[in-house]
């Protein structure tokens, strides 16, 4: 079907939308370690079971190795180092600035894919990257006078705006990876069999997921803090928003994001889920009560064209 990578993308855009406003409420309850562990161990149960009754494996074992080697990387950058800095980046600044940083996930992304598949980059992707670039500055910075001197300064605590950057730089290196495992697994299996192609990126995120929560485990084994905040998913409400979350986001956004990635370049994929800026826009407002300038709008449109330019 003509056009179904860059669907499947339009989609996980909105699927993330829906992610990043429960994530937000969880992570400032529980924290983001906690949050991981809990969300990843629900999503590898979701798709065990998926898997188990599509292509008769609970833990996709089949894969080879290789393609378990590659999707393990997947999971250490994209999870463990990506996915920690947004739900950090959500609990210091808020989700919709830390999608604003998404937006450097594509960038990453193409770098990434030109170094490891050969993918090619046109002559406009450093202006793209220039442009996305100040469109994030056009939301996070301020003019204050200091004196009888105007000068720009973050209106967002420091470590937000790092949170948010190795966000970014995980999600899109994660994404390219994941293709690369993808790619050593239908390799591996060498079918051509319908039902088992459309399962693998289901199946990799799997992978991914395992790595994931075997990692943030071992965090959170070594760090009290973060023990004593997982009494707060004893709380129905924080469980359900972290279910609603990890149904959007890891079981299903994921594998959508991993399978649309077959069917197109890995950097317009990421062009087209790096929308969620734009539309995280007013469930912000709605949900959270959050005010909306009109230089945080300028500057999620600014960056998500700064993103299509990148790409064209």
């Amino acid at each position: 079907m003509q056009y179904t990578g860059e669907s499947l993308s339009l989609l996980v855009a909105a699927m993330w939308t829906a992610t990043a406003l429960f994530y937000e409420y969880v992570s400032k309850q529980a924290g983001s370690l906690g949050l991981n562990v809990v969300r990843l161990g629900l999503a590898c149960l979701m798709l065990g079971t998926l898997t188990y009754f599509t292509i008769g494996e609970f833990i996709p074992f089949s894969a080879g190795p290789q393609a378990w080697f590659w999707l393990s990387l997947s999971g250490l950058v994209g999870y463990i180092m990506g996915d920690y800095c947004l739900f950090s980046s959500y609990a210091l600044i808020g989700s919709r600035f830390g999608q604003l940083f998404m937006t450097l996930a594509p960038p990453s992304a193409a770098i990434t894919g030109w170094i490891l598949l050969d993918e090619s980059m046109s002559w406009k992707a450093l202006l793209g990257m220039i442009i996305t670039l100040f469109g994030i500055g056009v939301s996070i910075l301020s003019r204050e006078t200091k004196g009888n001197k105007k000068q720009l300064s973050f209106k967002l605590p420091l470590k937000g705006i790092l949170m948010g950057i190795g966000a970014g730089l995980g999600q899109g290196i994660g994404l390219v990876l994941s293709k690369v495992g993808m790619n050593h697994y239908i390799a591996h299996i060498g079918t051509s069999d319908p039902m088992t192609l459309h399962m693998v990126p289901f199946a990799a995120t799997q992978i991914r997921g395992l790595i994931g929560f075997v990692g943030f485990v071992l965090i959170v084994a070594f760090n009290r803090s973060a023990r004593s905040r997982l009494y707060h998913f004893k709380e129905l409400k924080t469980i359900g928003t972290t279910l609603g979350g990890t149904f959007f986001g890891p079981f299903l956004g994921v594998s959508l994001s991993l399978m649309a990635v077959q069917y197109t370049h890995a950097g317009i994929a990421s062009t087209l889920m790096a929308l969620t800026p734009i539309i995280i826009l007013y469930p912000a407002h709605y949900f959270y009560q959050q005010k909306i300038t009109l230089p945080e709008i300028l500057g999620a449109l600014i960056s998500v064209l700064g993103v299509s330019l990148f790409f064209i």
